[in-house]
């Protein structure tokens, strides 16, 4: 798929979105001239920084809750929310 119409866009979006990511570009066609081109998203993926995640979650100064504290704290987030007649366990 080299190009496509306006018309095809609203028809053909399988095949656009398989041509895009087989990484291939598409001309844009409106009456009759190419006016613009579609192509695929550059992929950038970003690491994970363990260090920077720990300052940041160190910052946040959050007290220390066991698993029983914070499945009450749920529980009662959800009574209130959905009313007291709630059956959460």
């Amino acid at each position: 798929m080299n190009t496509i119409t306006a018309t095809e866009l609203r028809t053909k979006t399988p095949e656009l979105i398989e041509a895009l990511a087989a990484g291939y570009t598409v001309d844009f066609i409106h009456r009759s001239r190419i006016i613009g081109e579609i192509k695929p998203r550059e992929k950038t993926i970003k690491a994970f920084n363990a260090k920077k995640f720990l300052k940041m979650a160190m910052a946040l100064d959050l007290p220390v809750t066991t698993l029983k504290q914070r499945e009450r704290i749920y529980h009662r987030h959800l009574a209130k929310k959905y009313g007291q007649g709630f059956s959460g366990r």
